[in-house]
């Protein structure tokens, strides 16, 4: 299946009981070849009206956490968890996932990005859930989760707060900026990766993939080794990314 006749068929959707209040079913927007994938809760009532991503309040807050960050929408995908405005903007229903997931599972394969930035505690359980990644019981204990990075066989998984939140509590600006920085960087390698000797125990074998993905092709900002490049301040060749000293490392001469 192609995007094309994906999106005709959400925007056609008659599977729940969403679709007799709705207006538009919305289907994902943005650039087919992103590395990157946000997801939404589901439209709110401006979407809904007009058949758009992100055009109502939030979506407002959205474009100046953009501005914040460089980011432009051409760069990315969005999406949404539920295909059509919850009532009241309730919390979706388990059998509504259930049925409105096929939709997003599609997108993802479709689009395959390298990383899925779910917003908000219901997207983030769902993603964690379909991912096999271990999440907290507590709504309260998922805030811990964001702006942190995840590994998966599959994907790079970034939990964020929904940009909502700063419409009932702008307090919170500058640290939601900081962690939606993270959108940026995991868009382009560290520039420092090239020269780096974790690419050369990697590419030799004697590094975890797993250093390379959540640090040098992904949260690079957060690495020890970078803000010490960055700093010029000189750090052993086997310091690993999150500051650590790996004795296997020191003993291996192939560097």
């Amino acid at each position: 299946m192609n995007i094309k006749d994906l999106n005709k068929e959400i925007k056609e959707c008659k599977k729940c009981k969403l679709s007799e209040s709705r207006i538009n079913a919305l289907p994902g927007e943005g650039n087919l070849n992103a590395t990157i994938i946000l997801i939404a809760q589901a439209p709110g009532k401006e979407e809904d009206k007009e058949g758009k991503m992100f055009i109502g309040p939030t979506g407002r807050v959205l474009d100046e956490l953009f501005k914040e960050i460089d980011l432009d929408r051409d760069e990315i995908y969005m999406t949404n968890l539920i295909k059509c405005m919850l009532p009241k903007y309730r919390k979706p229903k388990q059998d509504e996932i259930d049925i409105c997931t096929h939709y997003l599972d599609k997108e993802i394969e479709i689009i395959n990005p390298d990383t899925l930035v779910p917003f908000g505690y219901c997207v983030t359980r769902h993603i964690f859930k379909k991912y096999n990644l271990p999440a907290p019981k507590s709504r309260a204990e998922f805030k811990e989760l964001y702006g942190r990075l995840f590994l998966t066989r599959e994907k790079k998984i970034l939990p964020l707060k929904h940009p909502t939140s700063l419409l009932f509590d702008d307090s919170i600006r500058d640290e939601t900026i900081e962690t939606y920085r993270k959108i940026k960087t995991l868009s382009e390698d560290c520039k420092w990766y090239q020269e780096c000797p974790m690419k050369i125990f990697y590419k030799k074998g004697t590094l975890d993939r797993k250093w390379i993905k959540l640090y040098c092709k992904g949260d690079w900002l957060s690495c020890v080794r970078y803000a010490l490049e960055e700093s010029g301040e000189p750090h052993p060749d086997w310091m690993l990314p999150d500051g650590s000293l790996d004795e296997k490392l020191c003993n291996y001469t192939g560097i």
